[in-house]
Order: C-alpha cells, then structure tokens, then sequence
C-alpha cells in the first residue's frame, strides 16, 4: 500500500509538500506512511485518495487493502502454541502504553480483575478442541500484569452484565472471592467497575467482549481468537456502545454493594 500511495503522489506530480497541504496532514506524516514506516487508517487513505483524484476502481482497490491492513486477527489456538503466557506480556505491553482502558464484559470478568483460582479455572482447556497451554505460567503473568491498578496515572473501566458477574465458572468459594474481590477493586481512585442489571430494558445487544485502548484501538474477543481494529469509525463506535451501556450500569458504592451481595450468594449455596 505504500507503494501504491507513492507510485500514485508521483504520477500525479504533486509533492509530499502539496500532498500534505491539500490532505491536512503533516509532510512528516506522508513520508512514513509513503516509506511504510506508519500504518495509514482508512480515512487516511481516503483523504489521500481524494486529494490525487484517483479513478474510482484503484481507490476501491486500495481501500479495501487499506481495512485489511487495519484489521489484525490471531487464534488462540497460535498464542497457545507459543505460550499464553505470552499474550499475557502483549497486555502487558499494550496496557502499559494506554492511559484509559475501557472493558466491556458481558460474559466473563476480565484478567485484571481475576483472583488466582478463578484465572486457573478460565486459563485452563474446556473442550476437546482447546490446544495444550502452560496454565501455571499464564496464570502468574496474569496476576503479574494486575499491578498496574495501581498505578493512578492510567483509569480502568469494566462494564458487566449481571450474567457475567454470576455466570458459575468455577466454584462456589472461588466465585465468592471473585466477587468479593471485583468490589474491593472497584474502591481504588483510578478504578470504576459498571454492572448492568438483569431486567433492566437496554437498546442494544451485548454481543461482544471488547476493550477499548485510549482512542487507538479496540480488541474484540471471539470463541476462536482476538480480532484488532484501528480504524476511527470502528473505534468510534465501540466508544459509542460502551458509553451506551454503562449509562444503564450501577456505578460507585451501589455496584460494590452488589458484587457484594453476589458473593454472599454464592457464599449461602457453598452451605
């Protein structure tokens, strides 16, 4: 693609100069996205498109590269072969970089917020299907990763449904202490967890568990794998949906009270 761009700049006999002008970018900008040294979005590429009045059959061509390029896809089955652990470190790595993470999570809590047996419990095989994995290993890079709570420069959000705060993935005790582990979490300054009520009437389906990275990136869990979007409008609109459903969410003491109340029921079915 950035050949194509470039081979396209200079047919037209514009300069990365005038390009530049012509798409409000920087001439910085052009020169890495032409040398492929940046990732262009797709609204780059149509601003860049439109300004060299490219014929209408390339730049579909080149659009349709362009949303390739800006859309990443890896099984589980491939972090499996090379350790999950090693997903672990890629969070690590991503998180480290972001200052406001928001999780949307209708299924299941996320690892941030995952006590020990349970990680064990989701980290490990269920069907027959499922790849071998260091377990013990992906689990400690897990909790390792946890630390960054902590760290009161960076926000966490976590959107839940009540299915996903009670959905019995493991144990009666060790669902108590998952519970009752969420709602400590939820008391730290930089930490707000939502929690969205069964029963209660929401204009949208959860349908996916999806993180949102500052305003850069989303990833989007699916059975088999992790799919990565970059492209603004996507981002865009998981923003949209995230804030749509945590505007139906409780918030604050009243979310703890119920991760709360939740680990008391688990609690009283162990008995």
């Amino acid at each position: 693609m950035a050949e194509a761009l470039r081979g396209l700049r200079r047919a037209s006999g514009l300069s990365g100069e005038r390009l530049a002008l012509r798409c409000n970018m920087s001439q910085t900008k052009i020169s890495r996205i032409e040398t492929g040294r940046a990732l262009p979005t797709v609204i780059d590429v149509e601003r860049i498109l439109k300004a060299l009045d490219v014929p209408d059959e390339v730049a579909d061509e080149l659009l349709r590269l362009a949303r390739r390029a800006n859309v990443d896809y890896a099984s589980w089955r491939a972090y499996a072969r090379v350790g999950l652990y090693h997903k672990q470190a890629e969070l690590r790595a991503l998180e480290s970089s972001s200052r406001v993470m928001r999780h949307f999570l209708p299924a299941i809590p996320t690892g941030l917020l995952h006590v020990y047996e349970y990680a064990v419990e989701t980290l490990s095989p269920t069907v027959v299907s499922d790849p071998a994995r260091d377990v013990v290993r992906a689990v400690q890079a897990r909790m390792d990763r946890q630390a960054i709570l902590d760290d009161t420069s960076r926000s966490f959000r976590f959107l839940l449904t009540e299915q996903a705060v009670k959905w019995q993935r493991a144990g009666f005790k060790t669902m108590a202490a998952q519970c009752s582990h969420m709602a400590e979490v939820n008391r730290k300054p930089n930490v707000d967890i939502g929690i969205v009520p069964q029963g209660v009437h929401v204009p949208g389906i959860p349908m996916n568990i999806f993180v949102v990275y500052d305003d850069r990136l989303v990833t989007v869990e699916l059975f088999s794998g992790e799919v990565v979007l970059r492209d603004p409008r996507d981002i865009t609109q998981h923003l949209n949906l995230f804030e749509l459903f945590w505007s139906h969410a409780l918030t604050g003491e009243d979310a703890s009270a119920f991760l709360e109340e939740a680990a008391s029921g688990f609690m009283r079915q162990r008995n």
